[in-house]
């Protein structure tokens, strides 16, 4: 008794009139589909690690207060500084503690900002930590 496919079982395989693909363009007919475009980026925004807010206390706000007065006073000089500052994260709760070092250029008051001589501008409410060569020991 023959089988259903008897007729066709010893014809030479169908061949693709067009060029041959390449092993790599076979494989990348399998490659992900990426159905929710954006997703990866939703992930690793999620993912991404921010530190709490820092609040001084009294005691680091006064000592503060005396830095920002003798970088006030002596900024003819541009002093040689390091500032330590908590900047809020754009996207998400929390932010980053930076730190920066540079000749300061002016204390702009009105934006409430540190300008350095590079132009980078550091926000005062945010300072945690200033040092300079100005200021006598442990203040």
């Amino acid at each position: 008794m023959g089988g259903r496919y008897d007729d066709i079982l010893h014809l030479p395989r169908p061949e693709w009139p067009g060029p041959r693909l390449s092993a790599w363009q076979r494989a990348a007919q399998f490659s992900p589909f990426a159905a929710l475009s954006g997703y990866e980026a939703v992930l690793e925004e999620a993912a991404r690690l921010t530190d709490g807010a820092v609040e001084l206390g009294e005691d680091a706000a006064a000592a503060l207060d005396a830095k920002q007065r003798i970088l006030t006073a002596r900024l003819a000089e541009r002093p040689e500084i390091t500032v330590t500052w908590f900047e809020p994260d754009e996207k998400k709760a929390g932010g980053a503690v930076r730190t920066a070092r540079g000749r300061l250029r002016r204390l702009d008051e009105a934006a409430g900002a540190l300008v350095l001589e590079d132009g980078r501008r550091i926000p005062l409410k945010g300072v945690l930590a200033l040092d300079s060569e100005l200021f006598p020991p442990g203040l």
